[in-house]
């Protein structure tokens, strides 16, 4: 027969710190209403440690009207590493705030999907993207969701709002490639579904940038795939380009490998400049000139979570997070 092993309580916890059970309640959920002396946090905290006692959510829910979990749906479109970079600091920014961050892996971010995050009763709904509408955000705060905050182009009424405008990614980049003097300047706009949320705001950048001068943008759609950089780099010439602003580094180093491959010369052909700034582009030969994305700390942003779970009623806050700046190298 196998015997379970009792689960510790806070009552045992109590006994070994030698508190009160309302004392271990009070210091292991953080409630501000009651005044703890430090030495005492310290030795419940100690307490429980040695026991494994974990406090049981659900119940802690109940008292509190609300838990600490920070529900995260997992972004609709694909994103890259320095997206996955900035989530992460911020999950873990929150961590470090006692929130529980949650990722949900629900497709889609439409007020149907915001009713699947209301069953789990968060305390606040992080969500990058867009979709989420005015009557989705009403379901969650119904659940008793105090907080919600979307990450996208544009505000969203009853959320708060990290606006992460792309156009400005396109517009440093067409800016520069003018400067040099490129007049024929051609956008990668990838197939792969979904960075059409990202690749359009940056291909309106271009043409913000440029409108008003002499130079001409050409939209290039272009496949992940070595083939379809190979086509694309055989068709360039007859397109008579002299600079591709090529949707981030990843789509750029693609395309410079074609080119060398069709015999085009960067950046004595074809001026070329990507996005995010990743390492590999400084490894290559030329290296790539890029937009590096300037995004907010991920404690910057928990803290603003957290006042917002601590002030339900306050006026939603809208900050713009996104701003870029370019970085000339060789290939440029």
């Amino acid at each position: 027969m196998v015997q379970i092993p009792n689960t510790p309580t806070s009552a045992d916890v109590a006994r070994l710190a030698g508190v009160s059970r309302a004392t271990v309640s009070y210091v292991l959920n953080d409630t501000d209403a009651v005044r703890i002396s430090e030495p005492t946090r310290l030795r419940v905290h100690a307490a429980a440690r040695e026991l494994g006692y974990v406090p049981h959510a659900a119940a802690r829910t109940l008292r509190a009207g609300h838990s600490r979990m920070v529900l995260m749906p997992a972004p609709a479109v694909p994103v890259g590493p320095l997206y996955h970079r900035f989530l992460g600091e911020l999950q873990a920014a929150l961590g470090r705030l006692d929130y529980t961050v949650v990722q949900h892996g629900a497709v889609g971010q439409s007020d149907e999907a915001a009713r699947a995050w209301a069953e789990l009763r968060p305390v606040a709904v992080l969500a990058p993207g867009s979709g989420l509408g005015p009557h989705g955000v009403a379901v969650l705060k119904r659940a008793g969701a105090r907080a919600v905050v979307t990450l996208g182009p544009a505000r969203v009424e009853g959320a708060h709002a990290l606006l992460m405008d792309h156009t400005v990614v396109g517009h440093r980049a067409a800016a520069h490639l003018y400067h040099r003097g490129r007049r024929r300047i051609g956008v990668i706009l990838p197939e792969e579904p979904g960075l059409e949320f990202f690749s359009h705001p940056r291909l309106t950048g271009v043409r913000r940038a440029l409108t008003g001068t002499d130079a001409a943008v050409t939209a290039l759609p272009l496949g992940y795939t070595e083939r379809a950089a190979n086509e694309l780099a055989a068709r360039l010439p007859e397109l008579d380009l002299d600079a591709v602003f090529a949707y981030n580094d990843e789509y750029a180093m693609l395309l410079m490998r074609a080119l060398t491959d069709a015999g085009l010369r960067v950046p004595e052909d074809l001026a070329v400049v990507g996005a995010d700034d990743l390492m590999l582009g400084r490894l290559l030969r030329p290296r790539l000139s890029t937009v590096r994305l300037e995004l907010p700390s991920g404690r910057a942003l928990a803290e603003l979570v957290d006042h917002a779970v601590r002030h339900p009623g306050a006026e939603p806050e809208v900050r713009t997070v996104l701003d870029a700046t370019l970085i000339h190298r060789a290939s440029s």
